[in-house]
This record gives C-alpha cells, structure tokens and sequence, in this order.
C-alpha cells in the first residue's frame, strides 16, 4: 500500500469518528427543520419540482439538498435524524477528500496535504455544518469538486475537455444547492489569489473549455430557476421581492465583523493565527509561492464577505478551507525542523499544543466538578472522554519535551476524534427545561385524531417539523366560519382573542426548547399554545 492511499485511509477512519458518530443527539435547528419539511413534503406530496414548506410555494433556496436529503430519509425514514443528516455528512467528508487531493497539486509532499486536510476536517465550523442538515456545506462540496478540477486543466498545457466539463456540472450542482454563495465566497477568491500568484499561462487557448464549462454551468445551475419563473411566477417573484428587502436589512454587521474568522477553527485558532502573520511566515515556509497563494485565497475570501452588510457565522465555512491549507504550512515547519526551531517557534509551539494537552489533563476534574450532580445515565461517556482526554493531555506534555511536534500534532486530532467519539452524548446534559412539551403529542391523542390543523400569527418551522404534518395558515379568526371543531396554533396574546370568539375546549402550551428560560439558547418562538375550538 502506498503512502497515499495510508493517508486515505486515516482520513476515513478520522470523518467516521468525527462526522457520523452520535448525529441524533442534537436536535433540529431552524435551518434542517426547512430543509427538512421540504424534504418530507417531497415524499409525503410529491412536490419535488414546485417545493413547499407547510405546503406554501418554498423557491428561496434551490432544491438540490433537499432532492438529496429526501432520497436519504426514504432509505433510512423520516424518522432517522442520521438519515436526514446523512448527505451532509458525506458532502463534507467530500470536501476533506478533495482538500486532500487539491493539496498534492500545489503542497510539495503528500504529508502536508495530509495535515491540511486533518485540519480541516477537525476545525469547529466544519464540523458544526458537516453534522448539521444545511444548504451551505452541499453548495461548498459541489465548489470544492469544481475548483480541483480547474486547477486540473490550469496546470496542464493540454485542453482536458473532460475536466472543463465536470468543473462546469459541478459549478451548476453548486449554484443548485445554494444560489451564487459559494461561487463568490470561495470560487471567486480562488481565481484571483490563483491569478496573482499561478497566472493562467495559454488562458486564449482554452477558450473550447471555457465555453464548454459555461454551457454546463448555466443549463445545470439554472434550469429549475427558470421552470419556477415560467410556471409559478407570481409566487417565485413574490418570494424574491421578499428576501430582497429582508438581505438588505437582516443581520447587518460592521466590516470588520470577520476579523476574528481564524477562531472558527476551534482547536486550531493558535496556529490558524500564527499562520496569517505573513511577515513572520514568509521567513519560515519552504515553498513560499504556495503558502503566498493560499494566504490570498484565505485573505482575499475574508475581504470579499466582509463587504456585503449581511453577516453570519456561518458565511465563514468558505474561508476554513483555504485556512486549513494555510494552518499546515506552520505544522510543517514544525515537523520539519524539529529541534532546530529557534527559542521563539518552541514558546509558541509549546503554548499551542500545550494549552489544549492542559485541558485534557484536567477535564476529569473539572468535568466531574460542573456535571457532577446531572451524570446519572451518562458515567459511561464520562468516564471514556476523561480517560482519553487525560492520557492525550499527558502524552501531548511528553512530546513537547521531546520536540516531537508531529506526534503532537496527531494527538490533537485523536483529541478532538475522541470529544466527538466519547463525549458527544454528554451534550445532553444541557437539556434542563423542565417545562418541555413536544408538539408531536397532538396528533397522539385520540380526541385530536381526526382535528384539521391551522395556526394564526406565525409558527417557527421547527414546531411544523415536529407537528409531523402541515397546518394550514389563517389571516383572520373569521376564516373558521363553518361549524365544527378545530386545532389552531397561536401565541399566547391571540390565544386570548380566539377566547373571546369562540368556545375553547382545551388549550395546551408546548414549548420545544431543549434549555430552561433562564439560558440564552431559550427561544420564545419555540412555544406555541394549541386551542381546541368549537364554532356553532
């Protein structure tokens, strides 16, 4: 077997612990419960084409995710919170692969394109999207594929018109899982830190490809926008009206809200920083052209999402990719000159590693000191992360002192395998609020079997994802004018005025927030009040 097919392999065995260990243990966020109602409706109705969410037209984003997501949950139910995440997963484990790949074209060894990619895939935004039912890590996935093979055909002299036309599918796959997102945040900056540094030596020669690659680009990537538009426009048009005002005032930050973007790499934030000081890197890198071009790639994405006025977290997942190339470079600086790193690297070494060996060490103490009265029920994935975090904590200290900063570096990846791998379950233990009451009991009770469902105001998808079925909007209480008996959703401040129209039966709080009010992760939209109405 050769050397990289060993690094293929750890990296398997790295995603698995990491990515598809425990996925049913966080519950559904805003973002899956979209995708995921979408994804039922699709099975349920048949709406593949003409998406819905609560059988309302749903055009904001495109389908592909959620087509994916759907064939994964008509395999494993829509019941299985694996299932459904399950595209996600292998979107990312895509994504670290092709880091891998796209590292041997440019890294002079196929070790560091190794740490690149153990990098990526143990960075803290790559992980919270890799697990999560979302849009942005298909769109990333889709892009990543594209640019590897554009950089397939920019480092040949050939025309690969094969190449030109897979970078071309899986442009429009991109563009069919999240719009023009990634195309800006992660292919743009590409071309151009590619451009300063690479050039496009014979670009006129290629114009076949370019061609090639458009055509399949635009027949992919906008087919289904354009079959909305020609047959649904009033709605498609009232959509984009819509999220057209909301871009321009929702989530507006400061430019220099992304500055910090290396801390979403999470174990990695020391070496992330030390790694975009170009001055102090420059002096120290083997192949300075190469760390030039993914220092740009990095900085260059960074810049370009910071002028647009919307900013998330999350908007960041791009920039991780070219900062992991980036981080491996002053790995392997350490790797590579080992003892002979001056007084200077061995202090910031030593503080990097150091500091995450420290908190193994003392997990099991700490650890049993703050949970110590909730851990009925969870001793056994205690007791397996305190183990492993405390025998990694004491080997990464036993490497420092012998300047054996590979072995280190290793250790922190099983550091972070192991959180995931043994500890994951533990986050459960935040779940406290008492006064949880799932809306999937409705339908369960006998006296609500048959009851047509409506909510007034507004309801937050996650309520529609549980709900297990749509319930149909009303504007106004008059809307239930004919006799009979219903269940509406509404807040409390309506529940008041239906009180005051109509005979209430029964009313019912449900409050679907796994953390207690007191905690700044309760959300009141997460509640709802269910009246049983009578009208004569």
């Amino acid at each position: 077997m050769n050397q990289n097919k060993k690094y293929l392999g750890y990296l398997a065995l790295v995603c698995a612990a990491i990515f598809l260990s425990h996925l049913d243990v966080i519950y559904v966020n805003i973002m899956e419960a979209r995708n995921f109602i979408t994804a039922r409706e699709m099975l349920q109705n048949g709406n593949w084409i003409h998406t819905t969410m609560n059988l309302e037209p749903r055009y904001e984003k495109p389908p592909l995710p959620t087509w994916l997501t759907a064939v994964s949950a008509s395999v494993f139910g829509l019941d299985s919170l694996f299932g459904l995440r399950l595209p996600a997963v292998l979107s990312v484990i895509c994504i670290i692969f092709t880091s891998f790949y796209l590292g041997l074209k440019f890294l002079k060894t196929s070790k560091q394109a190794f740490y690149s990619a153990l990098i990526l895939a143990s960075s803290f935004y790559i992980i919270f999207s890799g697990r999560n039912g979302q849009w942005d890590i298909f769109a990333h996935a889709f892009m990543l594929l594209a640019i590897y093979q554009l950089v397939l055909v920019f480092q040949s002299d050939k025309n690969l018109l094969k190449n030109w036309i897979l970078a071309g599918v899986f442009l429009g796959l991109s563009f069919m899982s999240k719009g023009p997102v990634s195309h800006f945040a992660l292919l743009l900056p590409f071309l151009i830190a590619y451009g300063i540094v690479y050039r496009y030596p014979g670009f006129a020669k290629k114009w076949r490809g370019w061609v090639s690659l458009l055509i399949f680009f635009i027949v992919i990537g906008f087919s289904w926008g354009l079959y909305i538009y020609l047959t649904d426009g009033s709605s498609a048009d009232a959509i984009a009206d819509k999220e057209t005002a909301a871009w321009a005032d929702r989530n507006v930050r400061p430019f220099y809200y992304y500055w910090s973007f290396f801390t979403q790499s999470g174990i990695w934030t020391f070496f992330a920083f030390i790694a975009i000081l170009f001055p102090y890197m420059r002096t120290r890198v083997t192949d300075k052209r190469a760390y030039t071009f993914f220092f740009l790639w990095t900085a260059i994405a960074v810049v370009l999402l910071s002028l647009i006025p919307e900013k998330k977290s999350r908007y960041l997942l791009p920039v991780l990719i070219p900062l992991a190339f980036t981080t491996s470079f002053y790995i392997e600086f350490l790797v590579v000159k080992g003892k002979k790193i001056i007084k200077l690297d061995r202090w910031l070494a030593n503080f990097g590693f150091g500091l995450i060996g420290l908190i193994g060490i003392a997990f099991p103490i700490a650890g049993y000191v703050y949970f110590k009265d909730q851990l009925s029920g969870f001793y056994l994935p205690f007791i397996l992360v305190s183990i492993s975090l405390f025998a990694l904590g004491i080997y990464i200290f036993n490497t420092l002192i012998k300047q054996q900063y590979e072995k280190a570096f290793y250790s922190m990846v099983l550091f972070l395998s192991a959180i995931m791998l043994f500890g994951f379950p533990m986050a459960q233990l935040f779940y406290d609020n008492d006064q949880f009451n799932n809306i999937s009991k409705v339908r369960k009770n006998p006296a609500h079997e048959k009851l047509p469902f409506y909510y007034m105001g507004e309801i937050a998808p996650e309520l529609i994802w549980e709900l297990g079925e749509p319930a149909k909007k009303i504007e106004t209480i008059d809307q239930l004018s004919q006799n009979g008996t219903y269940g509406v959703f509404v807040n409390d401040s309506l529940a008041e005025v239906f009180a005051q129209n109509y005979a209430v039966k029964s009313k019912t709080k449900f409050d679907i927030n796994y953390v207690n009010k007191n905690k700044k992760g309760y959300k009141e939209r997460l509640t709802t009040n269910f009246l049983v109405i009578e009208h004569n």
